[in-house]
């Protein structure tokens, strides 16, 4: 990898007029911006259906595609809604800055079933669905029957069902395929859309130069069709109940620990199958991005598991992950995958030990790094070449929030001196000025930061449930004088890509 930079905004944060980002008309505009700022990398957060909390770390599926970024104007492009159809969706709810989830999301459904009545009519879709159906048959028509289910009873959890439905009975799955026919059906058509659109804008993008690198999170969700359609992956008790679940421990940030709720796979069964699922995943993953960025990558080494029932993480322990092991059998599957291992939170030798092994960068957090009292190694020239820089994540404050927080004054005095910040300038650019100055070949800066805005915009705030993963960029945010301000560090950083050097690169 030569050096690079790229920014990270979700699909979700695009300025699309149906109240939420989506795969239309401003993820090809920001795609644009992009090439015009010189950035060749594009990051975003998982794909996945959400659910409760509209986490894109807790999907329905770890295979699917959110419903809700499907771009409605271009099923009127299909003829799958009529062109007068009200899909100016910038009525549903009235603040721009924000997704208003509980608004958006009846809305489009209904709208996403008036074009899948359309979409019967068309002898052409039918038959693309067709194959779109045998193509991802491993988890498409599980997925389809868990989520047609769910709108039967309600959207409560699957492990709220009746036993029998919940644990699988064969005769009990029968009846339901043949009572929810059409809604399976529908749930196809949706995911048909969704990876139709997608890769759309993924060969636009990768058409001006710019990769994606994607996101997956380590676990899956509770409430997803991967743990009730296959439960023999998980640690779970003979009523398909968790036996325990995922967390982190108690630490300087939160004396309970962070209690994820997710289930925990069952690695020696895994093991057993040559890791098949993980590599199905991956396969699925590597198709969907250029690069893939693994979330909590250390519970590959180690994971912290806690008790199924406990109100906290405190009582967990830690618990050997599958280490090289999957790693090795993803590679002899694939080949070599792009990979930016999460190696963040509590790391051991051991962890560390495992990165190296894989081959995968690592992240380097720029907001850790300017501790007054030491030398961190996240300080800008403690960055190693084989790296990812960021300034900070979406679990992160934004940097004009973390220098607003008064619990970083003397980091922020530190931070002044080593980054020589200057009114002038503007603190944020001189972060930014000083990300893309590491020595790490990739850096990667949020949205939020290129655009110096405060904690109002930022996504998350972990161990919450609220107002999270809903910010969203304005319509004209994006001004010519970021833009050449962008640029201008870009290139002065060696961040660009050099025609010269492209074009003696490819004779």
């Amino acid at each position: 990898m030569s050096r690079a930079s790229g920014i990270l905004m979700h699909i979700t944060s695009l300025p699309q007029e149906e109240g939420i980002g989506t795969f239309g008309s401003k993820a090809y505009e920001f795609a644009d911006f992009l090439k015009a700022t010189d950035q060749q990398y594009w990051q975003i957060l998982p794909l996945g259906p959400v659910g409760y909390g509209n986490s894109p770390y807790q999907a329905f599926s770890a295979f699917a595609g959110n419903p809700y970024m499907i771009d409605l104007y271009k099923l009127v492009e299909e003829g799958l809604l009529p062109k007068d159809e009200n899909i100016v969706l910038s009525k549903i709810g009235n603040d721009s800055s924000k997704v208003d989830f509980e608004t958006v999301t009846p809305l489009k459904l209904k709208l996403l079933h008036k074009a899948y009545e359309a979409s019967k009519q068309n002898p052409e879709i039918m038959e693309a669905i067709e194959e779109f159906k045998e193509e991802n048959a491993s988890w498409l028509m599980d997925y389809s029957l868990f989520m047609a289910i769910k709108n039967e009873f309600d959207e409560v959890s699957w492990q709220e069902w009746d036993p029998l439905l919940k644990c699988r009975d064969k005769a009990t799955l029968s009846r339901y395929r043949e009572k929810l026919k059409d809604q399976i059906e529908f749930w196809i058509f949706v995911q048909y859309e969704f990876f139709k659109q997608w890769y759309e804008l993924k060969e636009y993008v990768n058409g001006l130069g710019i990769k994606i690198i994607g996101d997956i999170p380590i676990y899956v969700s509770a409430d997803s069709s991967d743990t009730w359609a296959q439960p023999e992956l998980f640690k779970l008790d003979e009523d398909c109940n968790p036996i325990t679940v995922a967390g982190c421990p108690p630490d300087a940030f939160t004396e309970d620990g962070q209690l994820w709720g997710n289930p925990i796979y069952d690695w020696g069964y895994l093991e057993a199958t040559n890791y098949k699922w993980w590599v199905e995943r991956m396969k699925q993953n590597a198709k969907l991005y250029d690069m893939i960025r693994i979330d909590h990558f250390r519970g590959f080494e180690s994971y912290w598991e806690v008790p199924f029932g406990e109100t906290t993480a405190r009582n967990g322990q830690w618990t050997k992950g599958p280490g090289i092991k999957l790693f090795n059998a993803i590679n002899k599957e694939l080949g070599d995958v792009a990979i930016i291992a999460e190696d963040l939170g509590f790391i051991t030798d051991e962890v560390i030990e495992l990165r190296e092994k894989t081959g995968y960068p690592g992240m380097k957090i720029l907001e850790f790094g300017f501790d007054p009292e030491g030398e961190s190694e996240y300080l800008p020239h403690n960055c190693n070449k084989e790296s990812v820089a960021y300034l900070g994540t979406h679990d992160n404050e934004t940097i004009v929030g973390w220098m607003q927080d008064p619990g970083n004054k003397r980091a922020l005095a530190f931070a002044k001196k080593y980054l020589r910040l200057t009114k002038k300038e503007g603190y944020a650019w001189g972060f930014i000025r000083g990300l893309w100055a590491t020595p790490s070949e990739l850096a990667i800066a949020q949205m939020q930061d290129i655009l110096g805005l405060d904690n109002t915009a930022r996504m998350n705030i972990p161990s919450t449930v609220g107002d999270n993963w809903n910010w969203r960029i304005k319509e004209d945010a994006l001004t010519e004088e970021i833009s050449s301000k962008l640029k201008r560090l870009t290139k002065i950083y060696g961040r660009k890509v050099e025609k010269d050097a492209k074009r003696s690169t490819e004779n």
